[in-house]
């Protein structure tokens, strides 16, 4: 008996064994194509893996039996086979098909790997260069106002345009060029953002805190410049000839694109320059101190292999911009320009001559900012998981000149120096479960040179945080979320200013010059942040789901909110920070509805943000409430910290009948409100200090277009369009100390025409694009312009203040590609 106990147990053993010898293999295609990445998941096993480069996968150690096997993947469409396991080796082959719609868009923006747009809980906008070419835009940050709702712009004449997001910017919107965090002196209202409009082929936008992947400054979201990425047949010289000009300000922009692949390797190369005389609109005419100049270069070269890819690429950004003040003749209202240094009388200075209006010649008082960035990207892959390194290397150079009696003297000459790191591994998945962990952040340096004026100190700060983040799908919901640790240090040492005997002017002294004084005493501190995140997306069908996500963010203050103390030429405001300020932190609600349907696309989001801690800018007054005047000519600010609430919505429908698809009918609209929650200042004034300085008013944009649905002649498929931009009036401002005023809404009237110009074998010559902004010249003032406040009278002949935004512009844009 015991024998033959021994012998059965023998047997089962034995036929267990081979049964888990079984092997599931195949290759999962799509359009013929090997595709790799695609997650192959044993439903009743929980067993998953990926398919590798070539597209195969494998597992072994199956029992033979029945299974439903699951490929999903980003920007496929999910199938599901059923499949009989036999002893030996059984092959299951599959093809899976791309998903068509809008929902499958992949971004790679406020998440720890690719992911499709439809499985992010957390708001997300994309914007392609075709939608970027057919508007008409003097920068980037412009084309993306006017594709994205939600997102508006702090501007300082055309070439300066601050991003916002929901009411919120500066440095809580966190600006990334190809991943790495954009460092420049973005602590400034006229510091723009230093990147190549025309090297950019897609925009990705982050509603709402991203401190998760980021750490400090992305309070508000992320906006990600992403470049071009060769994908043609290896062997062969590509690239496109762009050139634009725009009527209202002279406007001529060049760029020259090149790529090659080779290989396992691809090279890009692109240099652009773009030039322009002072804007004009009917009620200021020609608005002196508005002209610019830039260059842009950039190279690249990436390498793809089966272990992973790297791209080490660098940038260089040149602009010569001016710096407009605002100062007028007091009958006249025309320009007047600044000739003395002592003495100035802003309000008795000579008329600036019609040839100077409209010169492509930069004048003497401008702006010259530089920056350079070198860096390399890296993804190293280990089976089921894979390891991102990048690391990067930027110097930002900011000179402003605003003496005329010595032209070559910098008031401002400063020097800022950034290495980024960012390491990321993504795990093996666990369960279906989808994890990542990082460590990222920066040092930074910056140090004034051979100036006259000192708005900041020269400070060193040290960046570091680390993340966890998990998503996982479950049915028809995806759950996503994380939590991170940051901590960040400031420190400068005593900074001494004192006096040129040769100018008069200011210079930085050492402690021992019997002319110094102490602008900046010594300053060290330690920030830290707690935040994180957790949202999911409820997958009603294929074409409509609800996204619900609540997120914590953390910004540590800046280096003007909390070190400044002296005039900035640039904006023609004396900064004045507060060493105590805290971090701020926010907790925000987002809820979304999106549907794609047969006819219209639709979307609704609301949220909520509430935040601790807030810094805002309001002018300095007296105890007689009389504005505090350090510097002649030139406002006043301190920095303020209080609680702070915005909340509002933004709605989309698209529509594009299935009857007429020739004819499409875009809309959006944008509201914001932002409240100050200062109980003494609420208090002592009342509802001139109840809401935050710039929010944008309600916001809606319009578009009907009509593009063919065939070639005519040699047009192929051409469009038209017409479109309006409507702001209401804002009357939610803070009015404390006349920090803001009331701002009269408008509308704009726009309209273009586009086509692809082919050959008779059907081969793309170039892309035209012929476009008009405020065709009728509407003479308005945006409430976040901030030459809007720029006037040195209570009154004028005209019943106009300050200074008024750009009237008429056509635009003609060629691209042609070889």
């Amino acid at each position: 008996m015991r024998a033959l106990l021994l012998l059965i147990a023998f047997v089962f053993i034995s036929l267990a064994s081979n049964a888990q010898q079984a092997v599931l293999k195949g290759t999962v295609t799509s359009k013929t194509n090997p595709t790799e990445n695609i997650t192959v998941k044993i439903l009743v096993l929980n067993r998953s893996t990926k398919s590798n480069p070539a597209g195969a996968y494998q597992f072994n150690n199956i029992p033979s039996g029945n299974y439903d096997v699951l490929f999903s993947g980003v920007g496929h469409q999910s199938k599901k086979l059923k499949v009989t396991v036999k002893n030996d080796t059984t092959d299951l082959n599959v093809e899976l098909s791309l998903m068509e719609s809008n929902l499958s868009d992949i971004v790679i923006t406020g998440v720890s790997r690719a992911t499709e747009l439809r499985k992010s809980p957390v708001p997300i906008a994309v914007l392609s260069k075709k939608s970027m070419d057919q508007h008409v835009n003097t920068n980037l940050i412009e084309a993306i106002v006017k594709g994205v709702p939600g997102v508006t712009a702090v501007t300082t004449g055309p070439n300066v345009s601050k991003p916002f997001i929901r009411g919120l910017g500066y440095n809580r919107v966190l600006t990334l060029y190809d991943g790495l965090r954009q460092e420049g002196q973005q602590w400034g209202d006229e510091h723009g953002i230093e990147v190549d409009e025309y090297g950019i082929a897609r925009a990705e936008v982050v509603k709402g805190p991203a401190s998760l992947t980021y750490g400090s400054d992305a309070l508000a979201g992320v906006i990600n410049m992403i470049p071009y990425n060769p994908d043609f047949e290896p062997g062969k010289l590509k690239g496109d000839f762009t050139t634009n000009y725009q009527s209202n300000n002279g406007m001529i922009g060049a760029s020259l694109g090149l790529a090659y692949i080779q290989n396992d390797w691809k090279f890009t190369l692109r240099a652009t320059g773009k030039t322009a005389h002072n804007y004009e609109n009917k009620i200021d005419g020609l608005v002196y101190g508005t002209a610019f100049r830039e260059y842009n270069l950039s190279a690249s070269a990436r390498v793809d292999k089966h272990w992973g890819f790297s791209k080490t690429a660098l940038t260089y950004y040149d602009n010569l911009m001016e710096i407009p003040d605002g100062s007028r003749d007091s009958l006249t209202r025309k320009f007047t320009r600044q000739i003395l240094d002592d003495g100035d009388d802003i309000k008795n200075r000579p008329i600036v001559p019609e040839s100077d209006l409209n010169t492509y010649s930069i004048n003497p008082l401008h702006q010259h900012i530089q920056h350079y960035r070198f860096y390399n990207t890296s993804q190293f892959k280990f089976g089921n998981s894979d390891l991102n390194l990048l690391i990067g290397g930027q110097q930002s150079v900011r000179r402003e000149y605003n003496h005329p009696t010595l032209p070559s003297q910098a008031g401002l000459y400063v020097v800022l120096n950034t290495f980024n790191y960012d390491i990321k591994y993504n795990l093996p998945d666990f369960s279906g479960i989808e994890s990542t962990i990082g460590v990222n952040g920066m040092y930074q340096g910056n140090r004034s040179k051979a100036a006259t004026d000192f708005p900041i100190p020269d400070y060193d700060l040290f960046d570091i945080g680390a993340f966890y983040f998990a998503k996982k799908t479950m049915g028809k919901v995806d759950v996503s979320g994380g939590v991170r640790l940051d901590r960040r240090n400031i420190n400068w040492n005593d900074f001494f200013v004192g006096t040129n005997p040769q100018t008069g002017f200011g210079k930085q002294v050492n402690q021992t010059d019997p002319t110094g004084n102490l602008q900046f005493p010594a300053f060290n501190k330690n920030y830290y942040g707690l935040s994180g995140s957790l949202g999911l997306t409820y997958n009603i069908s294929e074409k409509l789901l609800i996204k619900a996500n609540i997120a914590r963010g953390y910004r540590a203050p800046n280096i003007t909110e909390i070190g400044s103390n002296g005039l900035d030429p640039g904006a023609h405001i004396v900064y004045l920070g507060n060493r105590t300020f805290k971090p701020e932190f926010n907790l925000q609600e987002d809820i979304g509805i999106i549907a794609y349907l047969k006819d219209a696309d639709i979307s609704v989001e609301l949220f909520n943000n509430n935040i601790q801690n807030y810094i805002y800018q309001s002018r300095l007054t007296d105890a007689s409430g009389n504005p505090v005047v350090i510097v002649p000519g030139n406002l006043t600010y301190q920095y303020q910290q209080s609680k702070a609430r915005l909340y509002g919505a933004e709605l989309t429908v698209n529509l594009h009948p299935s009857t007429l698809k020739w004819l499409s009918f875009n809309n959006s609209l944008a509201y914001v409100v932002g409240l100050n929650q200062n109980k003494a200042l609420l208090d002592k004034h009342g509802d001139k200090a109840k809401y935050l300085p710039f929010i944008p008013p309600l916001q809606l944009r319009t578009e009907i277009k009509a593009t063919a649905q065939q070639s005519m002649g040699v047009f192929s498929k051409p469009y038209i369009k017409v479109d309006a931009a409507v702001s209401a009036d804002q009357n939610k401002f803070y009015e404390l100390d006349d920090t803001e005023s009331f701002t009269k809404g408008y509308t704009l009237i726009n309209a273009g025409i586009g086509s692809a110009i082919k050959s008779k074998n059907g081969k793309v010559r170039c892309d035209i694009f012929l476009q008009v902004d405020n065709i009728f010249n509407v003479a308005y003032q945006s409430n976040l312009n901030r030459l809007k406040y720029f006037e040195y009278y209570s009154a004028s002949p005209n019943g106009r203040s300050g200074i008024y935004n750009m009237g008429r512009n056509m635009s003609f844009k060629v691209i042609v590609p070889f």
